[in-house]
């Protein structure tokens, strides 16, 4: 069934991709009374990773390793009414590589693992090989409606809090690591979501996220309010048997904007764990600036320090750690972002042209002084087609026969190559 299934919408996907390039993305509240029209994008992305890992044949038997990756997605928005319209995403991804495993634990190309807060995961496999994965999902299926001042969505919709660029201590739905390329789309969970104005200057924002259980489910509210330069977003609620609350800000000083996040989680539903206990309270904070730099065409930066209680404190404890089922399992469900306890990243973008977009990106443990740079440059063509090209250098003490040294020092320098196409 599956199999059928997926070549239906594979038929669909080339259907669409014929309609004329006319259709545009309609704004999230649409103002023309029960105008039909339906909006609908395609993308195409076809993408190789090549890594070249460090001279150790105890945790790296094969020294070099690639991967390749396609994406095909149709995104979708119909208006239903004057103040209501739904979208749907549906897409396949295609995964194949070699088959090694090592001690690397850097995460660059998305992992199909399953989406925290969905009642059904509608992410079927088409085929799976040792070396060869395809598989398709509805990613997205939500109706948003316009409801007098506030607005109310219900379904498989992406769903994103914080100020963070790189990291989150207060995002609690899919978050991705900072380093995961391919995240032009956050996952999509599936919930009811009530935005509501109460002043000019203050909204609530609540959400119940399902899952398929009561005790995989989120609850949970964001207050926001500003006042001249200053914004302040108060979250509190209940996240998989977690009680979690935060709080997150950003101000305008000096022509930077600076942001920090802070939560304390209350752990509740707890698998056998050596690392973590009912009852415990973990932290996480991010501290962050963003500022634009007069030089070259200009260089907007970003930096931000994270820290997690969730993490390691030392990367030679990572083994032990990864073999905890409470451990792996709060780092896949998106728990924490980076598995040690600090982190400091960097990220600098500028334009030399219309057509070329240069990022550098550093990511860093300064406990261990490991970390890896990346450079990347961009080209585009039109509104069309793109082609990235990004180079992942790492750094840090390498590790010893299978015991590691530091967070970074056992990652590979890999160079990432992606094509990109739009309609």
């Amino acid at each position: 069934m599956a199999n059928r299934l997926a070549r239906l919408m594979g038929t669909v996907v080339l259907g669409v991709w014929a309609v004329p390039a006319t259709a545009q993305a309609l704004p999230e509240t649409p103002s023309t009374p029960y105008d039909r029209t339906i909006a609908v994008r395609v993308a195409l992305k076809g993408s190789g990773l090549f890594s070249h890992y460090p001279n150790n044949l105890d945790a790296f038997p094969t020294r070099r390793d690639a991967t390749g990756f396609g994406r095909a997605r149709i995104d979708t928005k119909v208006r239903l009414g004057r103040q209501t319209f739904g979208e749907a995403a549906y897409e396949h991804r295609l995964l194949a590589s070699s088959s090694f495993s090592g001690l690397s634990l850097v995460r660059i190309l998305p992992g199909d693992v399953a989406v925290p807060f969905r009642v059904r995961q509608l992410d079927w496999q088409v085929s799976s090989t040792s070396q060869v994965v395809w598989r398709h999902e509805l990613d997205r299926a939500a109706i948003h409606s316009q409801i007098g001042s506030g607005a109310l969505t219900v379904g498989r919709q992406a769903i994103g809090w914080g100020r963070g660029v790189l990291f989150s201590a207060i995002d609690l739905f899919a978050p991705f690591t900072p380093l995961e390329v391919d995240r032009e789309w956050r996952r999509g969970v599936d919930a009811v979501r009530a935005d509501i104005k109460v002043t000019d200057h203050a909204s609530a924002d609540v959400v119940a996220a399902a899952g398929e259980r009561l005790d995989e489910s989120a609850f949970a509210a964001r207050f926001r309010g500003y006042t001249g330069d200053a914004d302040l977003e108060l979250v509190v609620g209940r996240r998989a048997g977690d009680l979690l609350s935060g709080v997150a800000s950003s101000i305008a000083f000096g022509g930077a904007e600076l942001h920090g996040e802070a939560s304390i989680v209350r752990l509740g539903n707890i698998a056998p764990s050596r690392l973590f206990q009912m009852d415990q309270q973990v932290v996480k904070a991010v501290a962050g600036l963003s500022r634009r730099l007069p030089i070259f065409n200009g260089v907007l930066f970003e930096a931000e320090y994270h820290y997690s209680g969730f993490g390691v404190t030392a990367a030679r404890e990572l083994p032990v750690a990864l073999a905890d089922l409470e451990f792996r399992r709060r780092y896949l469900r998106g728990d924490f972002q980076v598995l040690t306890r600090h982190a400091i990243a960097a990220l600098a973008t500028s334009e030399s042209s219309p057509s070329v977009a240069w990022t550098a990106q550093w990511l860093t443990n300064p406990i261990d002084h490991s970390g890896i740079v990346v450079p990347s440059v961009t080209f585009t063509r039109g509104d069309r087609w793109s082609t990235v090209f990004s180079v992942y250098l790492p750094y840090g003490k390498a590790p010893e026969g299978l015991r590691l040294s530091s967070e970074y020092g056992s990652s590979p320098t890999s160079v990432f190559v992606e094509l990109r196409f739009y309609r």
